[in-house]
């Protein structure tokens, strides 16, 4: 069968700052989250390869705009880190400015339509020190930073994205104990959140009352929660992690209001959320344009087998059991379940629930260890497995597309090797393998495939 795709679909990849920027210290950078995590505890990353050990994109990236073009990308995501624009956060460093814009020309002279994102994961320690987003103070702070942004490169970018994964960010600074400052704390995780969310619209807000070009959203990695049972205490597990990890954004940034039941969920464990005059219009006037959807895998839930142990702190993990459904495919190297049909599944929510917003699958991808396995005699990675893993998720794509959903692009995870901040190069999801010691970068055999799918805007299969 022919799956062949709208007229206006966009292909591409991503990539994101802090981890394939390098020059972590180099004209003016300030330090991030990241940079003193590394400087504190070196032996939690895995091999010690730290953020400064990346693709040196600051001055290589004329060379990755080009390898992108020769796999004929028409779309491509980055990001910019707020640390480097803005080092003592309050004056532009000129040469980050000037690395930007030369960076986003690259791409969008070689036709590619270019998405920003604004944070992701990378907040400066300046801030960090302050509380970051536990404190309210810096909401004003970080929305000087986009207003600086977005007036800085007006007109090179087709789509900002306000944040990327940002339940991800809250939970490994304050809840998993997998960033500085390494907390474990559900008050300040939900404190945070909830800036988020007042920071997110006043942001949307700047940008339409300045009438910059683009587009304004943010990417979301909805995990698309499947119940073990219709039994009613599967039921009320999935919906309490839906309400703690996704409703809590969802709501807001979607359809301009605060889910009143994860009020209540956090009243009820002693969470306290100051919502002041103004808060509940501002949500509700400062809705997104698009929305990135980082979609990687579903998450199977039960309910407790046994009673929680009430001197524990409260985690995202506490109120339900993972549900390892008999029969599923696995990714063993990432210990992540392949379920493709959690595409449609996404997409068709967000068609029925949210009214159908404009929708980028801004993720999607496999990660997979020691790919030098799968090295063929003229020295090519020959991942096959991430071809079939993608063109899967592709045909439910292309289900949900049929189906109504408005789903405009796709964005492979990722564009090349690099560093990521959970397992830094141990798994590898790139078109590209990239040497760490040579700098040196191959084409694996998904991008030539992936070209031929952008060149024909799908593909056939069986």
């Amino acid at each position: 069968m022919k799956y062949e795709f709208p007229q206006d679909f966009k292909w591409g990849s991503a990539v994101w700052a802090q981890g394939t920027e390098g020059a972590f210290d180099k004209d003016g950078k300030a330090p991030t989250v990241w940079d003193e995590y590394y400087r504190l505890s070196p032996e939690r990353f895995y091999n010690e390869i730290g953020p400064s050990d990346t693709l040196n994109w600051y001055e290589n990236y004329e060379k990755y705009a080009q390898l992108a073009q020769d796999i004929e990308h028409n779309s491509f995501r980055t990001s910019i880190l707020w640390a480097r624009l803005l080092p003592d956060g309050k004056t532009v460093n000129e040469k980050a400015v000037t690395y930007y814009k030369n960076m986003f020309k690259a791409f969008k002279n070689r036709g590619m339509e270019l998405s920003i994102v604004l944070y992701w994961f990378d907040m400066p320690l300046l801030f960090e020190k302050q509380g970051g987003f536990t404190n309210r103070d810096v909401i004003d702070s970080f929305v000087y930073y986009c207003e600086k942004c977005f007036e800085l490169f007006d007109g090179l970018v087709d789509i900002w994205y306000i944040y990327n994964e940002p339940i991800v960010d809250v939970g490994i600074k304050y809840l998993r104990d997998m960033c500085y400052p390494n907390k474990i704390d559900f008050n300040l995780t939900n404190q945070a959140i909830y800036h988020m969310v007042i920071a997110h619209a006043m942001v949307v807000k700047c940008f339409k009352e300045g009438q910059y070009n683009g587009k304004i959203g943010s990417v979301l990695n909805h995990q698309h929660i499947y119940p073990r049972s219709q039994n009613t205490g599967d039921l009320e597990a999935a919906h309490t992690l839906d309400l703690m990890t996704q409703l809590c954004f969802e709501d807001p940034l979607l359809a301009g209001v605060l889910n009143e039941e994860w009020i209540a969920f956090l009243k009820e464990h002693h969470v306290i959320i100051e919502i002041q005059d103004g808060d509940l219009q501002l949500i509700k006037e400062n809705k997104i344009d698009v929305l990135g959807l980082n979609i990687y895998h579903p998450t199977r839930v039960k309910c407790l087998d046994y009673l929680r142990n009430p001197k524990a702190p409260i985690t995202f993990d506490s109120f339900t059991e993972e549900y390892q459904m008999h029969g599923r495919q696995m990714n063993k190297d990432r210990g992540w379940e392949i379920y493709p049909k959690v595409v449609y599944d996404t997409l068709m929510l967000m068609k029925e629930k949210y009214g159908n917003p404009e929708m980028r699958i801004t993720e999607n991808g496999m990660g997979v260890q020691d790919e030098y396995r799968f090295r063929n005699h003229a020295g090519q990675i020959q991942d096959d497995y991430r071809i079939d893993y993608v063109k899967k998720h592709l045909i439910w794509a292309y289900q949900a597309i049929q189906d109504g959903a408005n789903l405009k692009g796709y964005n492979m995870w990722s564009f090349i090797d690099l560093w990521s901040p959970s397992n830094q190069f141990k798994n590898c999801y790139g078109f590209y393998e990239y040497d760490l010691e040579t700098g040196e970068t191959k084409k694996k055999k998904s991008a030539d495939w992936f070209k031929q799918v952008t060149l024909n805007n799908g593909f056939e299969s069986e």
